[in-house]
C-alpha cells in the first residue's frame, strides 16, 4: 500500500535560517503518525512545506501525488484536513458562517462533526472571535473533519488546553483515525502514546528518530530525544 506522506530530503530556508536540513521519513497509509521534537526544531515547518505553504527543495509525495511545487490549493484538493498550531479560526465570522467555508461537497458531515462538538451546534450564530480557546480549537478540528479526508494534519491540537479538553480532544482524533490518516505533531507524551501507531523526531531540522508508538516506553530514549520524562 502506498504511504500517504513520503517526504525525502526536504530542506527549508525561511529569513535566513536553514530550518529543515534534509527530512525525510513517511507517513504509512492509516493510523497516526506522531511527529515529535523540541520547541523550535522544524515540526510546523514541516508540516507547511507538505502544503506548500512555504518554499521547500526535495520531493514530497501525498497520497500518492509528487506535489513539490505545486500550489496549496492543488495539494489540499487531494483530500487533507489542517488544523493548524494557531487554530486560524475567522474570528468576525460565526461558527456556522466558520464552517459554511470549509465545505468541500454537498456531503458535508455536519451530523458527525455536531455530534463529536454539540457546543459548536449550540453557539453557531456566535462570532468565533469571542469562543474559548478550547472551543476555538474546536471549530478549528470540526471544519478538517467535515469532509472526508484521507490525510489530517494536525499541529498541536492539546496546546493551551485544560486537562480535560486534553482528553476530549484526543477522543475526538482517535474516532477521527478509524477513517483517515493522521499526522500529529503534539507535545502531549500521553497523548502521544494513546493515539500514535508511529513516530517521528526532529532536532536540528534532521530527523533523529523513526520508529513504533512503543519506542516510547523507553524512559532513557524519550529523554534523549526529547529531553523530557519518558513517564508523561
Amino acid at each position: 500500500m502506498t504511504d500517504a506522506v513520503a517526504v525525502s530530503d526536504l530542506h527549508v530556508s525561511i529569513a535566513g535560517s536553514h530550518i529543515l536540513q534534509g527530512v525525510s521519513f513517511n507517513v504509512p497509509t492509516g493510523g497516526v503518525t506522531a511527529l515529535l521534537g523540541r520547541n523550535g526544531v522544524g515540526k510546523t515547518t514541516t508540516l507547511r512545506a507538505i502544503l506548500g505553504l512555504v518554499a521547500s527543495s526535495g520531493q514530497i509525495q501525498v497520497l500518492g501525488h509528487d506535489v513539490e511545487n505545486w500550489p496549496t490549493h492543488r495539494i489540499v484538493r487531494l483530500g487533507i484536513g489542517y488544523v493548524p498550531e494557531d487554530r486560524d479560526v475567522f474570528s468576525a465570522l460565526t461558527v456556522e458562517q466558520n464552517l459554511r467555508l470549509a465545505e468541500s461537497s454537498a456531503a458535508a458531515r455536519y451530523d458527525d462533526v455536531f455530534s463529536l462538538f454539540p457546543e459548536l451546534k449550540q453557539r453557531a450564530r456566535q462570532r468565533a472571535g469571542t469562543l474559548s480557546g478550547g472551543q476555538q480549537q474546536m471549530l478549528s478540528i470540526a471544519r478538517a473533519l467535515l469532509n472526508d479526508r484521507p490525510l489530517l494534519l494536525v499541529d498541536e491540537p492539546s496546546k493551551g488546553l485544560a486537562p480535560k479538553l486534553v482528553s476530549e480532544f484526543a477522543s475526538v482524533l482517535e474516532r477521527a483515525a478509524e477513517h483517515s490518516t493522521v499526522l500529529l505533531v503534539e507535545q502531549n507524551l500521553g497523548v502521544v502514546k494513546r493515539l500514535a501507531d508511529h513516530v517521528v523526531v526532529l532536532d536540528h531540522g534532521e530527523v533523529v528518530h523513526r520508529g513504533g508508538a512503543g519506542d516510547l516506553d523507553d524512559p532513557a530514549l524519550v529523554r534523549r530525544l526529547l529531553g523530557v520524562a519518558g513517564a508523561a
